[in-house]
This record gives structure tokens, C-alpha cells and sequence, in this order.
């Protein structure tokens, strides 16, 4: 299994960027997986998750409304649409993927996950 984010920048508050995690070796259907991010000195926070199957989505209360998970089977790919950004959203931003599997469920607790790609950073500045 292995998982590469990308898509992180430096943008404007209120700005938008979309990340993307390329996965391999699974079907991003087979897993639930998600978005995560870490700033210098926290504790990584979970922010948003897609359960395996039909794909139920959960967000953080910190996100809600202004990101959206998706996924697109076909380029087995992740997103993470990012809208009005703040600059309390600057971090690394990491996708993950969870060997544990329940029916339309996800979690965004980071320590359930097993595998991580490697992070992007994103910066939200003036």
C-alpha cells in the first residue's frame, strides 16, 4: 500500500486548493481512508474521511462546510477540496488509509490508520 499526496501551496486566506493522494497496491473503494494534517508544535488532527464501498464521509466540526472529500475510482485517486481558507489551516496535510474495514464508517482519528503518504505542505498567508 502506498499513498502520495500533493496539490499543497502557498495561498491567500479565503483562497481554495485542492489536494490529491494518489493510492497504490488497493482500490481506494477496498478501504476507508482520509485527510489529516499536522502544525508545527500540535498534535495531528484528523479532518475528513471516506468509508470503503459506498463512500460515507465525515468531517471534523473545524472543516465542516468549507472542505469536501472525494474520491475518483477510476484514477484511484483521493481529493480534498479546500475553499476559504484561514491561516489557522496552515500544516502538512497527509492522506491515510485504515486496513480496518466497517460498512459505510470512517474514522478521523489519525492513530486508527495504518498507512500514510508522505505529507504536502500547505500555506495560508497574505
Amino acid at each position: 500500500v502506498q499513498l502520495q499526496a500533493s496539490g499543497g501551496g502557498l495561498v491567500q486566506p479565503g483562497g481554495s486548493l485542492r489536494l490529491a493522494c494518489i493510492a497504490s497496491g488497493f482500490t481506494l473503494d477496498a478501504l476507508p481512508v482520509g485527510w489529516f494534517r499536522q502544525a508545527p508544535g500540535k498534535e495531528r488532527e484528523g479532518l475528513s474521511c471516506i468509508s470503503s464501498g459506498e463512500g460515507t464521509t465525515s468531517y471534523t466540526d473545524s472543516v465542516k462546510g468549507r472542505f469536501t472529500i472525494s474520491r475518483d475510482t477510476a484514477k484511484n485517486t483521493l481529493y480534498l477540496q479546500m475553499n476559504n481558507l484561514k491561516p489557522e489551516d496552515t500544516a502538512v496535510y497527509y492522506c491515510a488509509a485504515d486496513t480496518l474495514v466497517i460498512p459505510s464508517h470512517c474514522s478521523t482519528k489519525y492513530y486508527e490508520y495504518d498507512y500514510w503518504g508522505q505529507g504536502t505542505q500547505v500555506t495560508v498567508s497574505s
